[in-house]
């Protein structure tokens, strides 16, 4: 399959050009500098955006807004007018669509939340619209929390871990709807070859945690106490609006994912921190 992949260089995209490589795929990462013609590919993975974990300025928030809503509508009209559109288009979106819901049960019927992200997502997905409308099969994979041992979140948290000095993000009562890297790869492969998938799913493993449940598995896989707290006044000062990426809580499943036939390779969280930390 001739596969053009965006963002390939993120964490994400990273893993999956090396599986679909692996595998005998042809895959074409897309160059904003010398952007390919869209004629003669099968499938299209999106997955291009600015980094989010940065502090949330006015520009900050532009860029986000910008390189995910604006660049989508632009690759999604591109794709819709090609002489040849692909097959399928699966865009990244991510769990922030669903907001801060405390232990609400949020699965891909769920409404959206309220606040800066739950609207980029919204208006993300959203931004797809031309290539749906032209027939394209469409699918946005709400990503959660993705769990590597080189990048992201897990990678920010393991220094402090390690040497004893971590514990539990504010209340620790917040739900983390984590992924291990390897079931997103896999998520997206499975996607791309069931051709009843689209629309809206969730790439979350099937048991999300609390932030007190992640923060005692991780201590337990590394053998180190997790005694020292973070208090949300002190994530706010030091985040501002950004700390609503630690505090607030979504609980979500996986329900088309499972539905569709999809084995995660890591479904428990103790399994995958393991995995990836070779313990």
């Amino acid at each position: 399959m001739k596969i053009l992949v965006t963002g390939s260089s993120g964490l994400i995209g990273t893993a999956l050009v090396e599986s679909l490589s692996r595998q005998g795929q042809a895959v074409t990462r897309y160059n904003r500098a010398q952007p390919p013609a869209l004629d003669d590919f099968e499938a299209v993975v999106h997955l291009a955006g600015a980094n989010i974990s940065s502090r949330w300025t006015t520009a900050k928030k532009q860029q986000i807004y910008s390189s995910r809503v604006d660049f989508t509508r632009q690759l999604s009209t591109g794709l819709a007018r090609a002489a040849q559109p692909p097959r399928v288009l699966i865009c990244a979106s991510a769990i922030g669509f669903y907001g801060d819901r405390g232990s609400e049960l949020l699965t891909e019927e769920s409404l959206s939340g309220t606040g800066f992200l739950a609207g980029v997502v919204t208006d993300w997905e959203s931004a797809t619209a031309p290539a749906r409308q032209a027939g394209i099969r469409v699918a946005n994979l709400r990503v959660g929390i993705v769990l590597d041992a080189r990048q992201g979140a897990l990678a920010k948290m393991l220094p402090a871990f390690k040497l004893g000095a971590g514990g539990r993000v504010g209340s620790g009562r917040q739900y983390w709807s984590w992924v291990d890297v390897a079931d997103v790869v896999g998520a997206m492969e499975h996607v791309l070859a069931t051709d009843s998938i689209r629309g809206p799913i969730n790439v979350v493993a099937p048991q999300a945690v609390t932030n007190r449940e992640f923060t005692q598995t991780l201590g337990r896989v590394l053998r180190r106490p997790t005694l020292l707290p973070l208090p949300a006044v002190v994530v706010k000062i030091l985040l501002g609006e950004m700390s609503q990426l630690l505090l607030a809580s979504a609980r979500v499943r996986p329900v088309q994912l499972e539905a569709s036939g999809y084995r995660f390779r890591y479904p428990l969280l103790d399994d995958s921190l393991r995995h990836l930390l070779g313990r």
